[in-house]
Order: C-alpha cells, then structure tokens, then sequence
C-alpha cells in the first residue's frame, strides 16, 4: 500500500519514522543488531523520545542475508510461518571500520553505514546490487491505530522485477501493486491463486520477504526506483538472496524453502477429465476412453471431477452410488486398461456432507471466537473448512483420502484452498486467522501429498493443485486456475506460470482449450500444442467435454502429433524434471531465465523455454501468425530440421500441426523410443541427436530412471572434422544421429564412438 503523497508528503492520517542512524552496532547470534533511532540522536536527552527501531542480520545460508525490522518486540510468536528448510544461522565473516560494518555471507556483503546517515546496501562481487537508503525503511502509524512496518530497496536502470507468485499481469511487475492475498479471481484479473512474496530482478539477486501475509507489494509504482514491500504489524523479516545468475538465485530460494518433489514418470503424459458440470457415469468415461484409444491418441491419465461426489455432498470422498454403483472395479477396469486415476477433492465439508457432523463434534473445522462452527454456502451450502492446524483433524481428513487411494485412486486434485476467513474465527493452536490465510493452502496440500506418499510409495505422489505460498513447490504438479476459452485467456496463463516458475515452483500446468466456455476448435488446437509442451498436460473444462473430436477432426491429428512428441522426449523432459527436483530449476523457464545475458531475452513472456536446451513459441492466433526471438547461435526446428541463426527475431505462419519448436546449438538431445506413453527406460533404445556442435565445442546429456538416479551421461566433442562420444554408465540399443550428417549405432557396453562430422 501507498504511505506517501508524492517525494516530500505523506497519506494523510499517516505518520511515519524513518531510521536516522546506526546508533549502535553489536555483534550477537551469529550476526548484527542495530539500533536505529528515528531521529538523530545530537544529546542524551534525544534518546527518551521514540520510536527505535532494532534491525538485525544475520545469515541462514551461504549467500543469503536475513534482515529483520522491529519495533515492538513483544508480539505474539505464533506458528503461522512460512516452513524453512533452514534453521538456525551459519557463521558470518563480521568487520567494523570508520564508516561502515559489514556482514558477509558467501558471496553477499550487506554494508551498514555507520557514519553520514542511515543506509544498508547488499553487494556481491565487488558491485552494489540494492540498498535501502533515504526513507526507505519505515514504522507507519494511521490516525486509525493501525501500524505498518515497510522497506525499500533501491532499482538501477533498466532493472526488471520478475515473480511474486503466478500472476496473469504483465509479466515484467515494474509499474504494479501487487497483494499477496490468496483469492479465487481466475487468470483474468490481478488476483492470484499463488501468491509468493519473492522477487526476483535482472541485475543478480531475489528478495523473499518471511511473511505468511499479507505483504503489499508496490514495485516501482510509489517509489519509481524502488521496491516497497510493507505489512501491518509491528515487525518486518525478508531476505537478500544472491546470484549472481537467476538459476543461482533459485537455487538459493528452494534450498532455503524447499526443493520440489519428483512427480512420477506417468504424470507427463495426457491427463483428460471428464470437466465440471457435465454429465457423466462409467458408460461415459468409457466412450472418452474408447474414442481416445480409436483415435490412436495415447491417453494416461483420467481424472474425474467434483460430480464424483453426489450434489451437496462435497467432500465426502464417497462415490455417488447412483451413477458409479461399484467404484472399486471400475477404477480396476481403467488400470487394466493402462490408465492411472485422479479424482477431484478440497478441503471443505458441505452440512449435508455425512463427515459435517463427525468433524465438528470432534473440533476438526475452524471454528467462530464463541466456539461455533464456522460456516458459508459460498461454494457449498452451509461448509465448514477443516482446520490443519489441528493435527487430529488432519490426520482424520488424511484417513477419509486413503481409503479412496487404497480403493485403487492414483493422484489427487487439490481444489480451492482460497478463501479462507480471516476475521472472527480461531485456529486449533492459536494462529493469527490473517497470517493464516496463505499459509492454509500449504498445510492442505501438504497433508494431501503425504497422504498420498503414503499410499503408493516414495516416487509415486502427485497433486494437481490450484492454489500455493511460498515453500508450496514441494508439493507438485499446480496448474493455473480458471482461465477463459480465448487466446487472450491462454497467453495470460502462460504468463502466471512463467511467473510462478521464476518463483522456485518446478511441475506447473493449465487447462487446455480453456475453462470457461468452449472454445472454437482453432483455440483448442493451437493450446493442445502448448499444453503438450509443458511440465503437466491436462484436457479440462466447465460446462463441456474436451474431447478433440468435440470440436474436429483435425483436433485429434493435432492432440496425436504432440502427445506422441512428447512422450518421445521424456528422456530429455525427465532429466529438466529431475533438475527442478535437485536443484531447483523449473521445467519451464522464462527466456530471461536461460540467457540472462542477452537483454532481448528479458521481457519475453510469449515463449520460453522447455528445459535448458529446447525454445516453445505457442501460436496465440487463428491464422498461424507468430512472432519469436532466437538468441545467438544456429537454431534447429525440431519437427522440420530447419536451422535459423539466432539474435534476431522471427514472423511466420505455422499450420495447426506446428509451432515453432527449437532446439539450441550444441544440444545432444535424446529421443525415447516411445512415443505413445511416458513412463519407459530412458537408456534403452535412445537416440541421441547432435545438433549444430561447433568446433572445439562439447556437448552432454544425461539420462535418469524413474528413481531420479543417472543410468547414463554422455558426452560429444567435435574436433578435427570429428565428434567422439563418450559413455559412462549403461545405454542398450541406443544410435547417435548427427543431424543432418551420419547416423550409427552404438554397440552395448561402449564407453567411446568415433563419426565423421
């Protein structure tokens, strides 16, 4: 929110305080405490006004530095925090000099001044990445008794700001206000189903701020050369987390809120739902099934949506017996067909819901400030919302989900998790109901995964959640939310998930065709080319069934074509999927991501890249049209073999069976032997296709089995009019095709290969 009116004046009913000076600086935890007087202290008798406030720094991580702003210091210490990975602080490097002390960690310097005013700025590598400086840290006080703590750090020339959770705005934020309030909007406004309170910029380094919410975001929009994060309270905690690449700073991020979980191989494949409101029972399912496998359209997932569950009833997790007499055989008959089982849950309870009355005898909703059940019929009448904070009531909703999962249900889709109240109701274990709010989504889909973990086994858990907080990328895959049948409502949802991605979150998704509405045919064919080129894929709808032959014929040639793709580069989606689980590094990466030194690349939010090594433009009109930026370097269309030098920008047409599809310059690519499911050996019967190796250059990949283990890394090096391979691990049945040259086989137990180039 705005505190100030202009440079020089204030809100009127705002009053604010500014730090004027490190009064003092003591070494203590590992760290720095501060105390910094809002005015300048000339004699003793300055020292008996206030407010002070006592700042501390200290560091968690290598290269990350925490800043924590008080006034107040006696405030409630309740639970409702975002979950670290990290506790406790590492040892910093501390030194005082004339007219600075400084704290290092790792690579990251934050310099206190302690002569000429206040100011601490954040460098690494010799250069200042940000500072808060002149009026940027601040304790606010209304005329209507409310407190706000707030910092400003500062933003160089042409420094963009990326992320703050899965927002369908535009996607460089500069120039935004920005909530980090959790709210069931759809992807058509500035709400968000995934709000995050990091940041991250173009010049090197990202900034979590520890709070559950909520933080009010004004990014270069009070302050046009800096970023205000305040919330309202009597404290403030956030991290400078430091690159200097992007890629470094997400690995810091996740390191310090946790790595998402490895999806199972089978969940890459096509997910079709039998949509929302429609009508269905086994019978129907079955013709989708049938039409699908017909229609030689390699179909692995079926998820079946809220009328699961009997009207009224939501959740129940109880199959309506009038339309699904016997559950158990028909999920019995579906995986003998091959196919794995989602089902839609939330974590309300509906009054007419058998489990109502169970939950709250026993204390397992969140209840009113006089004890009562909290209740509303927004979404189902008179429901009541469990309460995660009371561990026998989760460990009660996890038990009602493994009975459906030990029913034969594979995955689970984890609706809703929004609105959550924050006024006149209370938590189990005492948590701020406003804190709460965020932080809710995480201890549902938390407890939902675990349930899941549990049942099928360390390897095998996935989600299809809507909403998330910060740390909620352990828990994978998120998908976008409720998205309109149009090209405007595709591009904006691509948008929210290069945002979100930016934000640490690995697995992500979206609702081909559409939600709202049906779209026309040539919409739902160009968003099944981009579905089926994202981490997670997924045929869904509200009113109608998403089917291709619903719309044409040539739908289905167009849902076959890249399905089939797609499961033939598991080998290499797999591995981009194990380096988001090790390391971080989202499956879907914005261009600014992969070249952060190519300033073309920084406000791309039309294309991306899917793993390190292959460029997705998705067409967003009916004609074809599409506009796309290659980087330097010789560029070769997977589907065709075309090859195009890169730094420049491309205009084209492409058919409904194409888009452009690049895979960059010194890749060694493998290409399954598969191409009709996703779930197979990696290291058998591979092709590993060399594309535009330059002299001198080398060029590796490595393949993974479902356990995420290496099975194999390979590497080619062209020199001398040659490429020699070199082998290490197990490949069987594998080739090398040098595109566009020779092609051979590589005999089982080789560690090294010889071609001509």
């Amino acid at each position: 929110m705005k505190f100030t009116d202009g440079q020089w004046l204030h809100q009127p009913g705002i009053k604010a305080h500014y730090p004027a000076e490190a009064y003092d600086v003591t070494e203590a935890n590992d760290g720095l405490v501060i105390h910094a007087p809002t005015q300048p202290i000339n004699h003793r008798g300055d020292t008996l006004q206030g407010p002070l406030l006592t700042v501390t720094l200290n560091s968690p991580m290598e290269g990350v530095v925490r800043v924590r702003i008080e006034h107040y210091v006696g405030g409630n210490k309740d639970g409702a925090v975002i979950p670290l990975q990290k506790e406790g602080n590492i040892p910093v490097a501390i030194e005082k000099g004339e007219a600075a002390t400084t704290l290092t960690s790792g690579s990251l310097t934050a310099k206190v001044s302690t002569k000429d005013g206040w100011g601490i700025s954040f460098e690494s590598e010799g250069k200042v990445l940000t500072q808060s400086g002149w009026r940027a840290m601040g304790y606010v006080q209304s005329s209507e008794g409310e407190t706000f703590v707030h910092d400003q750090l500062a933003l160089g020339v042409g420094e963009n700001v990326y992320g703050l959770g899965e927002r369908f705005t535009a996607f460089v934020k500069n120039g935004q206000v920005v909530e980090t309030v959790n709210k069931d909007g759809g992807t058509g406004c500035e709400q968000a189903y995934k709000s995050v309170p990091f940041y991250l910029t173009n010049r090197g380094y990202g900034v979590l701020v520890n709070e559950t919410g909520p933080v009010s975001f004004e990014v270069a929009s009070e302050k046009v050369s800096r970023v205000q994060f305040s919330i309202p309270g009597e404290s403030l905690e956030y991290f400078v987390i430091a690159g200097p690449s992007p890629k470094d700073v997400l690995g810091r991020l996740t390191e310090l809120t946790g790595r998402p979980a490895l999806p199972p191989t089978w969940s890459f494949g096509l997910w079709l739902s039998t949509s929302f409101t429609t009508n269905y029972d086994e019978e129907t399912c079955n013709t989708f099934i049938d039409g699908m496998r017909d229609r030689d359209l390699p179909l692995h997932v079926f998820h079946f949506d809220c009328f699961w569950m009997r009207e009224f009833d939501w959740c129940n997790f109880e199959w309506d017996p009038r339309v699904f007499p016997d559950p158990e055989g028909m999920l019995s008959r579906f995986h003998d067909r091959g196919l794995k089982i989602c089902v839609w849950i939330n974590s309300y309870i509906g009054q007419r819901s058998k489990l109502f009355a169970e939950g709250a005898e026993k204390g397992y909703f969140i209840k009113r400030t006089d004890g009562s059940v909290w209740q509303t019929d927004l979404w189902q009448p008179g429901m009541a919302i469990v309460d995660f904070t009371n561990p026998e009531a989760a460990e009660w909703y996890a038990g009602k989900l493994k009975g459906l999962l030990k029913m034969g249900v594979d995955a689970l889709k984890t609706d809703f998790g929004e609105r959550i109240p924050t006024e006149g109701v209370v938590y189990h274990d005492g948590s701020d109901p406003v804190k709460m709010r965020n932080l809710y989504t995480i201890q549902y889909n938390e407890c939902v995964f675990n349930a899941v973990k549990e049942v099928r086994g360390e390897g095998e858990a996935v989600l299809f959640a809507r909403s998330a907080y910060a740390s909620g990328q352990r828990f994978p895959a998120h998908w976008g939310g409720d998205c309109w049948s149009t090209f405007e409502s595709m591009a904006e949802s691509l948008r929210g998930g290069l945002s979100l991605s930016l934000c640490g979150f690995g697995f992500w998704s979206h609702d081909i065709g559409g939600f709202e509405g049906t779209a026309p045919s040539c919409i739902y064919k160009r968003w099944a080319a981009f579905g089926l080129l994202s981490s997670h894929s997924r045929l869904h709808g509200s009113s109608s069934y998403r089917v291709p032959w619903a719309y044409d014929e040539e739908a289905c040639d167009v849902l076959r074509v890249f399905t089939k793709l797609k499961c033939s580069i598991m080998p290499y989606l797999w591995a981009a999927a194990v380096e988001a689980h090790r390391d971080g590094i989202p499956t879907m990466r914005a261009m600014m991501l992969e070249f952060p030194e190519d300033p073309a690349c920084d406000s791309l939010d039309a294309q991306y890249c899917l793993g390190g090594s292959l460029i997705v433009a998705p067409v967003f009109t009916e004609d074809g049209s599409v506009s796309y930026y290659l980087p330097k370097g010789q560029w070769t269309h997977l589907m065709t073999g075309e090859v195009k030098d890169g730094g420049s920008w491309y205009q084209e047409k492409h058919d409904f069976l194409s888009l452009p599809l690049y895979v960059r310059p010194n890749t060694l690519l493998p290409i399954g032997t598969h191409d009709d499911h996703p779930d197979y050996k990696y290291n058998e019967g591979v092709t590993l296709k060399l594309f535009q190796l330059d002299e001198g250059a080398s060029a590796s990949c490595t393949l993974f089995g479902k356990d995420g283990k290496e099975t194999a890394t390979i590497t080619a090096t062209r020199s001398a009019g040659k490429v020699s391979l070199s082998i290490e691990g197990e490949l069987k049945d594998a080739k090398l095709e040098i595109v566009g040259g020779e092609t051979a086989s590589i005999p089982a137990g080789a560690n090294s290969l010889e071609l001509d180039i």
